[in-house]
């Protein structure tokens, strides 16, 4: 599966659970993964945890984020949770 694909299921994904992202945030969300240069793992993380920790779509905490997991090479939820522990982000 392409990567944009993979990232298309995931906001749909993320549609049907109820956060519903207007048509201007997903094009962030893809504007950020071309700009920071990172996987799509690292979007869904960043994604997940920008909704889950904001309570909403914050563009500036999702680039954040980006930056932050792609830097420290960040492979799954396990490492990404304790890197955000270790910065204070997750109590």
């Amino acid at each position: 599966m392409r990567d944009n694909e993979n990232l298309a299921y995931f906001l749909e994904h993320l549609w049907s659970k109820g956060f519903k992202l207007s048509d201007e945030e997903v094009h962030f969300v893809y504007f950020g993964h071309k700009y920071t240069n990172t996987s799509v793992k690292h979007v869904k993380l960043a994604l997940s945890f920008t909704l889950q920790l904001q309570m909403t779509f914050d563009r500036s905490f999702y680039i954040s984020l980006l930056e932050l997991f792609n830097r420290h090479n960040i492979e799954d939820k396990k490492e990404a949770i304790l890197l955000l522990e270790q910065n204070g982000l997750m109590g």
